[in-house]
């Protein structure tokens, strides 16, 4: 084995919504916490040739961002062309760095919470 991931749920299976995300209540890794509502969230999708759509949603902070539903967040995906997603983590977790720049507006203000878990991405040196 080269690499594993642990996340989810799936959001979007050949080309469509995954059906009953919306009835997703808990999220384990924490214990009895609601993942529904309004939440920021990130995200992986699949698109064709084996692109990756990266993407990210603030959230909580009222006159900027009120956050996306699990279903919401699901339709983004479809409506930009994902063939499969995922929901990855979310909340004050809900971080997006590229080119070594922050790219959203986490919970937090201007600070980056530290996390145990990120998905990095680098390209070879050519």
């Amino acid at each position: 084995m080269l690499n594993t991931l642990s996340f989810g749920p799936a959001l979007v299976k050949n080309s469509e919504v995954m059906s009953g995300i919306d009835q997703v209540e808990v999220d384990t890794n924490f214990g009895n916490h609601s993942i529904q509502g309004n939440q920021p969230r990130t995200g992986v999708g699949v698109l064709g040739n084996n692109h990756l759509l990266f993407m990210v949603v603030d959230g909580r902070s009222d006159g900027y961002s009120r956050g996306v539903t699990m279903p919401e967040f699901a339709q983004m995906f479809k409506e930009h062309g994902c063939e499969t997603a995922y929901n990855l983590d979310g909340g004050g977790s809900s971080v997006m760095v590229f080119n070594g720049k922050l790219v959203n507006k986490p919970l937090g203000g201007s600070k980056e919470r530290g996390t145990s878990d990120i998905l990095y991405i680098a390209g070879s040196a050519a």
